[in-house]
């Protein structure tokens, strides 16, 4: 199976995605980089006008170069209203990671540096506990402008005017062949471990791609999330029935019957139609 991963046949929001927040982010990162290595040269007169270079060089490349991972978690884990609590829960604790890679990486960069000109550079000096929590604390606010970029570019992609007439169709491919489902052919999408499936009357079609990045463009098309595991066409829907446990079952226009969790209930219940 071959990826499908985009929409339409022009994949342009795919390359936005992937290319317009890290753009923004670099380019406001090197800006941030001189001005605080300019700072420091300035401040040290005495010192080599290459150390705050360095110091502010590594920490810029390993941030910019950690952007997409920060990416990926907010499509993995988006920040919606009836999931923000959580989302925002998992994002902090990913703050960790993301403040250990670029502590470690800088570390080494720079003590490697210094060694090579025969220099000692004692990153921590003051302590791993102190320096650790020193660069984290710093490393949350980078995270949280990083995540914050590509929810707004997730948020634009989101609510776009009316496509263009040739996107008015999905491609996936299925194996070494292109399909092309209109929107209102799909019954309900389905994660399967690294792939999606797509469930349409005629049959299934099996895409490499997470359920996550689907919703986003599946979202204006009129599909709800139903499951943690499943987007549904609320075009397709012909009845919602509570069950004793608090959760749902939603009904499709083929008499086939899937259950909805409740923590999506609410967003299943009000959604509009497409």
């Amino acid at each position: 199976m071959t990826t499908g991963d985009r929409t339409g046949t022009s994949g342009l929001a795919r390359d936005e995605w992937a290319i317009g927040p890290w753009a923004t982010i670099a380019l406001v990162g090197i800006a941030v980089a001189f001005v605080n290595a300019t700072s420091g040269i300035i401040e040290h007169a005495g010192g080599h006008w290459t150390a705050p270079i360095l110091w502010e060089g590594s920490s810029f490349a390993v941030m910019v170069a950690m952007a997409p991972a920060v990416g990926w978690a907010v499509r993995r884990w988006p920040f919606r209203r009836e999931t923000l609590a959580s989302s925002a829960l998992i994002h902090f604790g990913l703050t960790i990671p993301f403040g250990l890679i670029h502590i470690v990486t800088i570390f080494v960069v720079r003590e490697a540096a210094y060694w090579a000109v025969g220099a000692r550079y004692g990153f921590f000096d003051d302590g791993v506990a102190i320096v650790t929590l020193y660069e984290w604390r710093k490393d949350v606010l980078v995270y949280a402008a990083f995540a914050a970029t590509y929810a707004v570019f997730q948020r634009q992609l989101d609510h776009r005017g009316p496509e263009r007439p040739d996107d008015s169709r999905i491609e996936v491919r299925d194996g070494a062949a292109a399909v092309f489902l209109a929107p209102a052919d799909i019954l309900f999408v389905e994660a399967a471990g690294n792939y999606v499936e797509f469930h349409t009357a005629s049959g299934t079609h099996l895409v490499r791609g997470t359920l996550a990045s689907w919703e986003a463009r599946l979202t204006q098309r009129g599909f709800v999330r139903a499951h943690r595991s499943r987007l549904i066409n609320r075009a397709r829907i012909t009845s919602i029935k509570p069950t004793p446990s608090g959760d749902v079952e939603i009904k499709l226009d083929d008499q086939r019957v899937l259950a909805g969790s409740r923590r999506y209930r609410g967003a299943l219940e009000s959604a509009p139609s497409a």
